[in-house]
């Protein structure tokens, strides 16, 4: 008689500890599972649960400036520099990694309104209130120049710099949009649509010829290098203080308006937004999209910096501290992991993208635990307890009697438009979506 015996090999069921530890074996047909979705259902909740507990967005911040901050800047190519201007003139170079300042100018005398660096030379430009533009050399430490390379003497105040993603050349901004050469002191085209002052300009990152900018008449205006002329424009009920355009999306921008809504165009159909975003109590600063561009990250005047996705209304996560002030400018780094904000107490803030995730080197363990429970959590997203756990957030008593006002406001509008147009002739009050409602008209 001849017995068989089961010969296995141990590398198929222990772990890489070699220790006592049986990998389980595991049949994945749903016959044999019948409670499956509940206990999944009380993992994704758990999961949500243990989100929140570990959301700590703050990472630090970057003190130094005697005077409010008003500029940001990326480094092109070094993730850890940042470059920032302050109402009193200075120009400060971070070292994010150390969390220190490696070098300070002074670079004009009044406000810093425009800071941009050159996307392949290690050189930068800035440009204030004392109508200059200056152009700083960085050296290969981090430093700057105490010198300027160069100085452009102009004939109005500067309320604005871009520079071009390719070419050298950039765009100011002030009573008229014009565009310089690096080599010339005189701009090479202006562009003027009877506009008292434009506040902000910004290249777009796909078509670099294309450029956005906001003017003081509540319009944004769209403009083409090529041509001698503005290409459209359209105004908004207020005045919008910033324009942000989609890296990955070459014709969709989104503007930060000043009725605490930012809206998302198409510039081949600027008649109605994409979509408007809504949360922020009072006006909206700055925007700066995500290098995904899946989200972009707005500044408020309520003290709050939002995230929101591309294509929701309301905000995914609001951050704030208890001594931040009023937040003028924002920037989101180009790992997409971090957040960069500037306000009015003289303060620079780093946090992080997603508020609990964890930063490091994650184990593969870590990182399998970390997909499995994000899947659940998008699985069960829906469901009212885990909907209502992922959304809650304590924002400061000021930011909950606002939005609470402001809800109050929107219905009564509501209310009344229904109660007109019930006690009206048919058709007299005709039904306007909401998108259409902000959009006074369009130019071309």
């Amino acid at each position: 008689m001849r017995v068989k015996l089961l010969s296995r090999n141990p590398d198929d069921y222990l772990r890489e500890t070699k220790r006592d530890i049986h990998r389980v074996p595991r049949n994945y047909d749903p016959s044999l599972h019948p409670f499956e979705t509940g206990r999944e259902y009380v993992r994704a909740v758990n999961a949500t649960k243990l989100e929140r507990v570990f959301a700590k967005p703050f990472l630090g911040s970057l003190d130094g400036h005697r005077d409010g901050v008003t500029q940001l800047c990326k480094h092109p190519s070094s993730i850890s520099t940042l470059l920032s201007g302050s109402c009193d003139g200075e120009v400060r170079v971070w070292n994010l990694a150390k969390r220190d300042c490696a070098t300070t100018i002074q670079a004009h005398e009044g406000f810093v309104h425009g800071l941009d660096c050159h996307h392949s030379q290690p050189y930068f430009f800035t440009c204030g209130a004392d109508s200059t533009i200056k152009q700083w050399q960085m050296t290969a430490e981090g430093g700057v120049e105490e010198e300027p390379l160069n100085i452009i003497l102009g004939k109005t105040m500067f309320q604005c710099l871009d520079h071009h993603w390719s070419e050298n050349i950039f765009a100011t901004s002030g009573d008229q949009v014009d565009i310089w050469d690096e080599s010339r002191s005189k701009p090479i085209r202006t562009f003027n649509w009877g506009i008292d002052s434009i506040k902000h300009v910004k290249f777009n990152p796909v078509e670099t010829h294309l450029l956005g900018a906001t003017g003081m008449d509540r319009s944004v205006l769209l403009y083409d290098m090529r041509g001698s002329s503005p290409l459209r424009k359209v105004i908004l009920k207020m005045c919008s203080n910033a324009i942000s355009w989609n890296p990955m999306e070459a014709f969709t921008f989104t503007v930060a308006n000043e009725d605490c809504n930012l809206y998302t165009f198409d510039m081949r159909k600027l008649s109605m937004p994409l979509n408007f975003h809504m949360d922020h109590i009072s006006a909206v600063m700055d925007v700066d999209y995500s290098p995904t561009g899946r989200e972009f990250v707005s500044a408020g005047y309520d003290k709050c910096v939002r995230i929101f996705p591309v294509d929701q209304r309301h905000s995914r996560e609001i951050y704030h501290a208890k001594r931040m002030q009023r937040v003028g400018v924002v920037r989101w780094s180009l790992d997409n992991k971090y957040i960069l904000s500037a306000s009015d107490e003289m303060n620079i803030r780093v946090w992080k993208a997603n508020a609990s995730e964890k930063l490091g080197v994650l184990k593969p363990r870590e990182k399998t635990a970390f997909n499995y429970n994000e899947k659940l959590k998008e699985k069960f997203g829906h469901h009212p307890q885990v909907r209502r756990i992922s959304r809650h957030r304590h924002v400061p008593q000021f930011v909950y009697n606002g939005a609470k006002e402001i809800k109050l406001i929107r219905a009564s509008h509501r209310r009344k438009e229904s109660n007109r147009r019930a006690h009206s002739k048919p058709g007299a009050i005709p039904e306007v979506k909401e998108k259409e409602k902000h959009v006074v008209g369009e130019v071309e």
